[in-house]
């Protein structure tokens, strides 16, 4: 079975996206203005890349245990639809939101690519 999250890694086809692994090269900010105050956070996920890793990990999930209810209702063996119903509603939400985030990332790359140009 196939991952719809994979389309997330349509962004390594555009020059100069590595994917989702590619986000961690952010640290070159640091002689920016404000960049001090940003880099003072600490903590686990506090870095973009380790935040959508986690929200991919999510997604993936949701998608997963709305797969494994769905053969449960198909075998007979889940006791209440609605389990289901929800499950699949999550993942549906979780995938789109996704999708909205991935879109918005390469319209804001190409803009960067544009002012570049």
């Amino acid at each position: 079975m196939t991952s719809p999250i994979g389309a997330i890694s349509a962004l390594s086809g555009l020059s100069g996206v590595g994917g989702v692994g590619g986000v961690g090269g952010v640290s070159g900010i640091d002689g920016l203005p404000g960049a001090s105050a940003a880099s003072a956070v600490t903590g686990p996920n506090t870095d973009f890349a380790g935040m959508l890793s986690k929200g991919l990990e999510n997604v993936q999930a949701s998608q997963n245990n709305a797969a494994d209810l769905a053969v449960q209702v198909a075998n007979g063996t889940l006791q209440d639809p609605a389990q289901y119903t929800m499950a699949s509603t999550e993942a549906a939400l979780g995938l789109q939101l996704t999708m909205a985030i991935r879109n918005k990332a390469v319209e804001a790359f190409q803009e960067i690519m544009r002012m570049q140009a």
